[in-house]
């Protein structure tokens, strides 16, 4: 059985998440056929809040490690877990802000607390992460919460320390980290402290993809911070676009309704047009400084 990938063309922009999830139903039926064959590749996760079941293949890293520091449990599978399932690396997720409140405002009732807002993203994270094999190391700091002001720069100071201890026990790795396209001070925050330790990769922030990452005052705000320095580079997922679908299922168990989660996937296809092959169908977008 052959998956077709949906294209949110000019006739199906409105039924791209619904093709996309009968897709993704195709080829986990295609796993799932490997599963009972006993291919050991493919593992089993659970979504932390639905305990829904899916399948996807266990990655093998290889080359060169990759330390990424993200702001919140979500926003490296969201931006670039595309690129490292097809073509996996070792990777050391470090994430910054793990204590939330932040949940979905249908389930604030069944998650009342930080503690279990907090125990939830942390599940969400390590199922997103697993087929990946990463590493995770969790800093312990409070989200940022609306209405948001500009971060203090004492606590950005804090932060730098405890990630360039980090970064000084992996010496051999290369750093990735957000680009800050969204206003998010907890977004811009992490960026800056990257910057301090000399990350010269970053991702495309798709975390507030519906309300920052596509308004044009946040892209004119980005260009207007970083100038020229940044060069974006696309990585071509087209290969992985359904297992990076289970991977949101992942991170986002809690959305309602599922469909919501896929709006990364549309932006994807956005972002291929601008392949130089011309080939792919959906892209992840980084940027790099212009001395790496």
């Amino acid at each position: 059985m052959t998956v077709t990938l949906p294209v949110p063309d000019a006739e199906g922009i409105y039924t791209f998440p619904d093709d996309l999830m009968h897709a993704h139903r195709q080829w986990t039926e295609q796993l799932a056929e490997r599963h009972r064959a006993h291919d050991h590749r493919i593992i089993e996760l659970k979504a932390p809040h639905s305990g829904q079941r899916y399948l996807i293949e266990m990655r093998r890293p290889a080359g060169r490690p990759v330390l990424v520091i993200e702001p919140h449990h979500d926003d490296f599978a969201l931006s670039a877990s595309g690129t490292f399932l097809a073509h996996p690396r070792p990777l050391t997720v470090t994430t910054v802000f793990t204590r939330s409140t932040s949940v979905h405002p249908t389930l604030e009732d069944a998650y009342g607390t930080e503690s279990v807002v907090s125990d939830l993203r942390n599940r969400e994270g390590a199922a997103a992460l697993a087929p990946l094999a990463a590493d995770r190391i969790l800093l312990g700091h409070r989200d940022a919460e609306p209405p948001y002001r500009p971060f203090d720069q004492d606590r950005l100071d804090r932060i730098t320390d405890e990630l360039r201890e980090i970064a000084e026990a992996h010496p051999d790795a290369e750093l990735l980290a957000p680009a800050a396209v969204t206003r998010h001070p907890d977004h811009l925050l992490v960026h800056a402290a990257a910057v301090r330790l000399g990350c010269r990769w970053f991702w495309e922030d798709l975390a507030f993809w519906p309300t920052y990452a596509l308004a044009g005052c946040d892209q004119h705000l980005f260009r207007a911070r970083t100038g020229s320095s940044l060069l974006p580079e696309l990585v071509d997922i087209t290969d992985v676009v359904l297992d990076k679908v289970t991977v949101l299922h992942m991170h986002g168990s809690q959305m309602h309704p599922a469909r919501k989660m896929y709006r990364p996937i549309r932006h994807a296809w956005t972002t291929a047009a601008d392949l130089l092959s011309g080939t792919g169908a959906f892209a992840e977008r980084f940027y790099r400084t212009e001395s790496q």
